[in-house]
């Protein structure tokens, strides 16, 4: 894939003799996808990223989570609904849009990339929204992975769980701010009653309330997307339109019940969670995690971290992966290709 000729730019270049930097439509799920493979080494593990949002593409982070392709073999796909996947036929050629069908994607995905790379398994990562994707395909398709990391993760719990609406409340009353108070109270805590708007209004509240997640999304997020060497200020468009788009996905991730859905996992389990994270709060994640049983299970906190906290953090994130994550895999012998 041609890369322009900034400085910015220059740094992303893989030159190593065994790398791989490829990056094009796949036809997964009967439409074109959208899959980066970028990696110094071919030999290194490969990471398949399930993104977040709904909608929002990971590919605007490469610039911050290129010392990771020295270790890894980094996958991000543009899911159904996101992205240059989005980009690429608009709204009317996007298929169904509903979890059961991610899901599908997210193997059909897999299997592409076991067969591209020539790798048994690999390391599947979800993040926010993607990790509802993730956590299903790592229950239900363990003998695709070698291990599960979730950050910025996502439990929902049938609705019970209502901490991150509590800590708004708490925060606004804090601030003084009786008008947004108001508005959130009349929400209340039922997710399932609430409208798009009303999900748009959480997110808007819960961003600028706090202020680590409000710089983390002006300096990280929009900073990303605005500087990205690998999209054209039409797909930067193109990309919040996604959003907007992806959105029906996100009322149909409410009712989810982690516990229901299952604790057992057949592969090594991993969250590292932002310490500070105010939209996927850390306790939330850390009831689910305790309860879990697997073969290899670690939790670890990143700090100086709210809300997107692997891209805030990127080097702390790799350290997490490379203290935790390749010890497990060497252990199961995981990563190793197949002759």
């Amino acid at each position: 894939m041609r890369i322009p000729g900034t400085k910015h730019a220059r740094r992303l270049r893989i030159t190593t003799s065994d790398g791989v930097d490829e990056a094009g439509f796949v036809r997964i799920g009967g439409i074109d996808q959208w899959i980066s493979i970028r990696g110094e080494h071919r030999d290194n593990p490969v990471l398949l990223e399930i993104h977040g949002g709904p909608g929002a593409s990971n590919l605007i982070y490469v610039p911050r989570t290129r010392e990771w392709e020295r270790h890894f073999t980094v996958v991000r796909w543009d899911m159904r609904g996101a992205g240059k996947t989005f980009g690429h036929t608009g709204p009317s050629c996007q298929g169904q849009m509903n979890l059961v069908q991610l899901e599908r994607d997210g193997v059909e995905v897999a299997e592409r990339v076991r067969a591209r790379l020539g790798v048994d398994k690999v390391v599947l990562v979800g993040y926010s929204f993607g990790s509802f994707i993730a956590l299903r395909l790592a229950r239900r398709h363990p003998e695709l992975f070698s291990a599960y990391v979730g950050t910025d993760q996502n439990i929902n719990a049938g609705g019970r769980d209502r901490t991150a609406y509590t800590w708004l409340l708490e925060r606004l009353e804090k601030a003084g701010k009786h008008k947004d108070l108001a508005a959130v109270t009349a929400m209340t805590g039922d997710r399932s009653t609430w409208t798009t708007a009303d999900r748009e209004q959480f997110n808007k509240h819960t961003v600028g309330s706090d202020p680590l997640t409000l710089d983390t999304f002006k300096k990280v997020v929009l900073g990303s997307l605005l500087t990205s060497p690998l999209h054209s200020l039409g797909e930067v468009r193109t990309y919040t339109k996604a959003l907007s788009f992806s959105e029906c996905l996100a009322l149909q991730s409410v009712m989810i019940d982690e516990w229901a859905e299952g604790t057992d996992f057949a592969i090594p389990f991993f969250f590292f969670q932002g310490e500070h994270d105010v939209i996927t709060p850390a306790p939330s994640a850390k009831r689910f995690f305790d309860d879990v049983t697997a073969p290899v299970k670690k939790f670890a906190l990143i700090e100086d971290a709210s809300h997107f906290a692997a891209f805030r953090q990127p080097d702390r994130f790799l350290d997490l992966l490379r203290t935790h994550v390749l010890p497990a895999l060497a252990a199961a012998g995981a990563h190793h290709s197949h002759a």
